[in-house]
């Protein structure tokens, strides 16, 4: 049975996803009880769902859904909304229907098969091999003991057979998968008239009152937020920093009190010729590789200056074959570590034994020698002078920090102490709008929030400190406001006959498009020149709308040319003249095999849906949507 879970591992996956959906998909109203009794959150014929097991199964899509935002906050309503718990009940539902049919029909997973399994997972794997110090890393990472966490992995190996078995009932027929691929793969030929609203705009005659019309019944659309303007300043490390200056005393202490810092180790220069034989690789391919290895060091020892030309001939390192094997400078650590203690162990001009790394065979010629030697206070006099500030900076803005906030709050009518004392610049920012997020100062919601506050707004008081940054603070101070208004009809007016006009010119063009198509369609082609033809695939065509490609492939092609309309991306309208249809010809085509199994997972899909959807009618499903709704940790 696992060959059935390998062979059709695509369709268990989509089966596997299936199972998880929502059970809307199947029409759930019919299955919800308002029993209201026990403290079970879901019955599945004679078994139940604890409040436990779906708390459990929670956290666990909670965490999955974190994984997939890839550090983006998620709000903590959303991650147990009632849709998401509904689709966690549905999930272990179908996961319970899913267990018991496997168990009906005698689905087992030996201990055997359970630590093959184990062993053969590349992320348990180091080098190749299963290693223990993984496994019992990822055991204890998902809080259980190996015990439990083995049987919950054997019970989804069990589902997989499962599925397994269902994906090798269901695969469909060549002759309809084809059908359905080449039809995706068909194009068109066809020739285009674009009808734009600009052209019709000059037909418009809008009606007197239309335009106040609209005005009184989207008053909404012209309101403006509440929106003030503030000063600001800003206290932060980068700010400090040019406050701050360190002496020549302080500097050379510092050089001396890291002199080892300050040393650059012996350097080597060295080129090489590389002969792969990977740790893994196989006894033969080993013995190979040093064979070569040894017939190109005899050549080397033979005319050592026929090196460079030997490594860009041989040489399997393709960073460093093309420059004759040469590997510029390096330090100790650089290279691994065979292939270090051969080079620091030559003499300038000498050439190595074979050497064996991880890599491969190694023939090494060393190139050049740096002995060590120390940096002079002059050449890193720069560095330590940014260091030492960075640091002073640092300590200040740590003192710092407190007396700011205090000043803002306790000297609340004026920012102007607090920047004097700091030496900060006062700033003022444009109009903020409420509720807007923006740049700057609208960028940050705290400080956001403080400008308007009463205390901001009407008292005129200095907003708290508020850290929008790492080590950085600003406080703000309101200097005008306006209230949430209205904008006049006099200020709109303009705006809206425009918009109006579009409007109309819109439809103008959606009417004369239909009336020219129906023409076309009678036969009479009139004098509309039509642009280049070209071909449209029905996957789809760069610049062609899904409205326009439904059109153009929906409409009978029997006789040509034949012709189809639709709406325009900027709300125009597009006439198609087809000229030809191409069939799919079963040439190559990297789409075409994707089509193919997309086809058989669907129809599967479709199968494993009515199945359980089966499966489901007869257990005797009952939710307690009241225990679903309220089952906290």
């Amino acid at each position: 049975m696992f060959d059935i879970v390998r062979n059709n591992r695509r369709l268990v996956q989509v089966f596997l996803v299936l199972i998880m959906l929502p059970f809307a998909f199947f029409g759930v109203e019919s299955y919800f009880r308002n029993s209201g009794a026990g403290d079970d959150v879901a019955k599945v014929g004679g078994s139940k769902i604890t409040p436990q097991e779906f708390r459990q199964a929670l956290r666990d899509q909670q965490e999955r859904l974190r994984a997939q935002a890839r550090g983006q906050q998620i709000p903590p309503a959303m991650l147990d909304s009632p849709e998401i718990r509904r689709s966690v009940i549905e999930t272990l539902i179908n996961r319970r229907l899913l267990a018991d049919f496997a168990r009906k029909a005698h689905f087992t997973v030996s201990d055997e098969q359970l630590s093959q399994f184990i062993a053969s997972v590349p992320a348990l794997q180091v080098e190749g091999k299963f290693s223990q110090e993984r496994y019992d890393a990822v055991v204890a990472a998902q809080n259980l003991s190996k015990e439990a966490f083995e049987a919950r992995l054997r019970q989804d190996l069990i589902l997989q057979q499962a599925a397994g078995g269902l994906s090798a009932s269901s695969l469909t027929g060549k002759a309809a998968a084809g059908l359905w691929q080449n039809a995706l793969l068909e194009e068109r030929e066809v020739a285009s008239i674009e009808l734009k609203p600009e052209q019709y705009l000059a037909q418009v005659k809008l009606a007197v009152d239309a335009t106040k019309n609209y005005y009184d019944t989207h008053r909404k659309d012209f309101e403006l937020p509440e929106q003030v303007r503030a000063e600001f300043v800003i206290l932060s490390q980068a700010a400090l920093l040019g406050q701050v200056s360190v002496s020549d005393a302080e500097i050379k202490t510092a050089y001396e009190g890291h002199a080892d810092r300050y040393k650059q180790g012996e350097q080597r220069r060295a080129s090489h010729i590389l002969i792969l034989a990977d740790k893994g690789a196989p006894e033969a391919k080993v013995a190979a590789a040093k064979a070569k290895a040894e017939a190109l060091l005899a050549q080397v020892k033979k005319n050592p200056k026929e090196f460079a030309a030997l490594a860009k001939q041989n040489s399997q390192d393709t960073g460093s074959a093309a420059k004759g094997g040469d590997l510029d400078w390096f330090s100790r650590g650089a290279m691994v570590k065979p292939f270090e203690d051969a080079a620091f162990a030559l003499k300038e001009g000498e050439i190595s034994g074979v050497v064996r790394s991880d890599y491969g065979f190694h023939i090494i010629q060393l190139t050049g020698i740096r002995a060590e030697k120390s940096k002079s206070l002059a050449d890193v006099r720069g560095e330590i002078e940014t260091e030492l500030k960075q640091q002073a900076a640092a300590k200040k803005y740590a003192e710092a920090a407190e007396t700011f906030t205090n000043m803002v709050y306790e000297q609340a009518d004026s920012l102007k102490p607090v920047a004097d004392k700091f030496k900060l610049e006062i700033q003022q920012s444009g109009w903020i709008a409420k509720g807007v997020s923006g740049n700057g100062l609208a960028s940050n919601p705290k400080l956001l929030a403080a400008l308007f506050s009463d205390d901001a707004i009407k008292n005129k008081r200095n907003t708290e400190a508020v850290e929008v940054a790492s080590n950085t603070l600003v406080a703000a101070r309101v200097i005008e406001s306006k209230p949430a208004t209205v904008m006049t009809f006099d200020e709109v007016k303009s705006t809206i006959e425009k918009k109006l006009t579009l409007e109309e010119a819109r439809k103008l063009a959606a009417k004369d498009g239909e009336e020219k198509l129906a023409a076309l369609k009678k036969g009479d082609e009139g004098k509309l020149s039509w642009g280049a033809s070209h071909r449209i695939a029905r996957m789809g065509a760069e610049g062609v709308s899904r409205a326009a490609l439904d059109a153009i492939f929906k409409t009978p092609a029997l006789s040509l040319p034949a012709f189809a309309g639709a709406t325009g991306q900027d709300g125009g309208y597009v006439l198609y003249r087809i000229t030809q249809v191409i069939p799919y010809s079963g040439a190559d085509n990297p789409r075409a095999k994707a089509l193919h199994d997309q086809y058989q997972q669907l129809v599967a899909g479709e199968e494993f849906a009515a199945w359980i959807g089966v499966l489901r009618e007869k257990a005797g499903i009952e939710i307690n949507e009241k225990v679903l709704l309220q089952a906290k940790e």
